[in-house]
């Protein structure tokens, strides 16, 4: 549980509302720390260029990268 309210998808901007909809198309529930970066435009937009990045990079096999994130965030205690 974050300490910070997440952006709720009413009061969100185009940009994030859009970003809403694709994590629910992939993950199936848009992810609380999205919500929060949300806040502010900067560090939403500096977030999403990030993820575009990492998917759509190739160097590593997809099942290496998900083995990795399944183990980050089992070592910091994430639930996704």
């Amino acid at each position: 549980m974050a300490r910070i309210e997440g952006v709720p998808a009413h009061r969100a901007g185009i940009m994030q509302r859009f970003a809403y909809w694709y994590a629910r198309r992939r993950v199936g529930k848009v992810p609380e720390p999205m919500t929060v970066k949300a806040h502010h435009p900067w560090i939403f937009r500096g977030y999403g260029a990030y993820e575009f990045a990492l998917e759509r990079s190739r160097r590593v096999e997809e099942k290496m990268k998900a083995l990795a994130a399944l183990k980050a965030a089992a070592l910091v205690g994430c639930p996704f």
